[in-house]
């Protein structure tokens, strides 16, 4: 369904992305992971046609993205940026009907359908109750539910993630993943998402993409990507990995003083 085809991309002529291919099928839950730097982020605006790639090609069901006009694209892939401005007083009924933007007449105004929509969204997202909260008034990660509800109201097939556990703690961060992956596995919707904790991508992610100075170091299943071995060799951190018990998912181990050298 989505294919990244020998991408390189970056800033200013600067080459942040070098011969980057994955393919994801429809359904699929794929985390992006690598140290600070590597080009996730990078990846996923590409991904979305926010950042026009170097070289490559971004295919969807075979048709490249950057022929696909936005707003069409709009209503196939939504993509959850950290760059989005919370500042304006806007509610959180507001913000998920700017989900509804490529749907939209040349009036600009909602219809009874798209209302109908986004209150669907903010029912999925667990937010219909702070419709009327402004969304600079709530906690992080109802702020976190707010924005994907706003995604879910463009109905998209694919979900772009950037970070949607940042600055959460962690029962914020296991209820906004949960979220997430009972509309991936309801709905059939695909998500690609980018991750700083290994454990959660591996407890969350179908597939896992590890990227290494702007190169694909590996991709495949949590079981096959996430060993100590590749974790030295990327993050160049010792640590254990073993099997979680519950999950039968690989678990990282770390210790204070694993990685002295003295």
């Amino acid at each position: 369904m989505l294919s990244i085809k020998n991408i390189s991309a970056g800033y200013d002529k600067k080459v942040v992305l070098s011969d980057v291919n994955m393919d994801i099928d429809k359904g699929d839950f794929v985390g992006l992971i690598g140290p600070n730097g590597s080009g996730k982020t990078t990846l996923l605006r590409v991904i979305s046609k926010v950042l026009a790639p170097y070289k490559g090609h971004v295919l969807l069901d075979g048709e490249d993205v950057a022929k696909i006009a936005r707003n069409k694209l709009a209503r196939t892939m939504a993509f959850l940026t950290q760059e989005i401005s919370l500042n304006l007083p806007f509610t959180v009924r507001q913000m998920t009907l700017m989900g509804r933007f490529p749907y939209l007449s040349q009036s600009g105004k909602e219809s009874d359908i798209d209302i109908a929509i986004a209150a669907d969204a903010m029912e999925l997202a667990d937010v219909s109750h702070l419709g009327e909260r402004f969304i600079t008034e709530v906690s992080g990660g109802e702020r976190q539910r707010a924005l994907i509800a706003m995604c879910l109201a463009q109905q998209p097939e694919i979900l772009l993630l950037d970070e949607p556990t940042n600055h959460l703690d962690v029962g914020h961060q296991l209820a906004v993943l949960d979220l997430i992956r009972k509309l991936n596995r309801r709905t059939n919707m695909t998500v690609v998402a980018v991750f700083h904790d290994l454990n959660l991508a591996s407890e969350y992610c179908d597939k896992v993409m590890v990227l290494d100075d702007g190169k694909v170091a590996t991709f495949g299943t949590p079981q096959e990507v996430l060993t100590s071995e590749m974790i030295l060799k990327v993050y160049r951190a010792k640590v254990l990995t073993q099997i979680n018990p519950i999950s039968q998912k690989p678990h990282i181990v770390i210790a204070a003083d694993m990685n002295r050298s003295d």
